[in-house]
């Protein structure tokens, strides 16, 4: 796991411009979901969707899991997994606590509590 110099936030990675190249092909798949019909194509043949993303084995794996911290460690930035949670029914504060091991009602509290 990369850390950021002084922070150790459990679950998270630094995205850097390595993990930005890591991550370019899984990124752009999970940007493409923006439009519907992508959604649509993805669900109907999934291996055939990140095949035509070039992901490679190793996202392909994390992708069909649908592992969230893989995702990270693949080069993912929650930005764009945003959008393929979505597909899933899943929001941000679902992937938080997927990211750090809690319930998501465990993560909404530690959110509060951090705002106060």
């Amino acid at each position: 796991m990369t850390q950021a110099s002084g922070f150790n936030v459990p679950g998270t990675y630094l995205f850097d411009g390595d993990m930005a190249m890591k991550g370019y092909a899984l990124n752009k798949m999970c940007f493409s979901f923006n439009d519907a019909a992508n959604r649509q194509a993805f669900a109907a043949d999934e291996a055939g969707y990140c095949r035509r993303y070039g992901l490679n084995a190793e996202q392909c794996r994390v992708v069909h899991e649908r592992d969230v911290l893989g995702l990270l460690a693949a080069g993912g930035n929650v930005y764009y997994l945003a959008k393929f949670a979505g597909i899933l029914g899943l929001d941000v504060q679902d992937l938080g606590a997927l990211q750090t091991g809690m319930s998501k009602e465990a993560f909404k509290q530690m959110l509060l509590e951090a705002g106060k």
